[in-house]
């Protein structure tokens, strides 16, 4: 039976046979029948079905949402204000485990229908978080104290991520620490603009070199392993948009603030940002750490590009700027042309 391979990665094995043909690692023969055991595929029918299922969820939100909106629909809701939270919570709960039961029970049987059973635990995972915010609604003092709520949802997604070993719900846990750590720093301060002097994105860059940290001690630890490098992705994600958002922001918490002053008095934080992107560029490169390099990259032309914008935009003839820009971008093509050959 051959391997049955999309159009990209049939050009990139020939490439390596033909390499190690070169090399005199392989023969002739040898290489010959490496290329008969694989053909290309006619269409990837493993892409049409991932999107299909997200487009079926997003179908299903909309066709849920024009229910929601017809007159008899919204009567009965109204006659459902009234039932007490703990019943919804319960109820949200009672849905979501069965979603993972029988996500789990399907990813024993039909392990090949990867899409529909990752469908199935998505839908558990929004039955959860529905389940958790009726839980705090019932048992609110009034405080308002909700990111505990988010900090719960971190140890159940966690929970249910090791126990499923399901990194989409892995996922959900990260970015449900995250809105706990934005949430409580807002609360402890009584949702002032600031804590501890830092606005969100400040805030957030602290948090995520945090994580960064954490992430890398453990890094050799068997737990994590699964889940190791889309924790780091995650961490690099939080650390970089904080970085851009403070590049343009800098250190103000309210926008009232930030407009009195000119865009070029927050120049130093652009410096601080592309020399973080620059750091992890380097580190990616003599490390062959293509997670930091790629990212290190991609946010320099962010950054570079976000300052062209901010400080030219206004201040030159649109034909120039334009053609400065388009000049830019085909030198980074070019440029981008010759390494990939070489690498070729």
């Amino acid at each position: 039976m051959k391997l049955n391979l999309d159009k990209q990665e049939s050009e990139f094995l020939n490439k390596a046979i033909a390499h190690w043909e070169k090399e005199q690692l392989l023969s002739s023969e040898q290489a010959e029948k490496l290329r008969a055991s694989t053909e290309v595929k006619g269409f990837d029918w493993m892409r049409l079905a991932q999107y299909s299922f997200w487009v079926a969820l997003i179908c299903g939100a909309i066709a849920v949402g024009s229910l929601i909106i017809s007159d008899q629909v919204i009567n009965w809701i109204k006659s459902l204000y009234y039932t007490p939270d703990i019943i919804i919570a319960i109820g949200s709960g009672a849905l979501a485990v069965g979603c993972f039961y029988v996500g789990r029970r399907r990813e024993k049987l039909v392990p090949q229908r990867v899409f529909s059973n990752e469908a199935t635990i998505f839908t558990g995972i929004l039955f959860t978080a529905c389940s958790i915010a009726y839980f705090g609604k019932t048992f609110d003092n009034g405080s308002g104290h909700y990111s505990i709520l988010f900090l719960i949802s971190v140890f159940i997604y966690g929970f249910l991520a090791w126990k499923f070993n399901s990194r989409m719900i892995w996922l959900f846990a990260l970015v449900s620490l995250g809105s706990w750590f934005g949430t409580e720093t807002g609360y402890q301060t009584k949702w002032a603009y600031y804590f501890l002097g830092m606005n969100y994105p400040l805030r957030f860059v602290l948090f995520s070199m945090v994580l960064l940290v954490v992430c890398y001690l453990l890094k050799d630890k068997p737990f994590i392993q699964q889940f190791w490098d889309l924790t780091y992705v995650v961490a690099l994600l939080y650390l970089f948009i904080s970085l851009w958002l403070l590049s343009i922001f800098g250190n103000f918490g309210q926008l009232n603030d930030w407009l009195q002053v000119k865009q070029i008095s927050l120049y130093y934080w652009g410096i601080i940002s592309l020399g973080i992107a620059g750091g992890f560029t380097l580190y990616g490169l003599k490390s062959k750490d293509a997670i930091a390099r790629e990212f290190g990259i991609t946010f320099v032309l962010i950054f570079i590009y976000t300052k062209y914008f901010e400080y030219l935009w206004n201040h030159i003839p649109g034909t120039v700027f334009f053609a400065v820009l388009a000049a830019s971008f085909w030198f980074i093509g070019r440029r981008a042309e010759k390494i990939w050959n070489l690498n070729a």
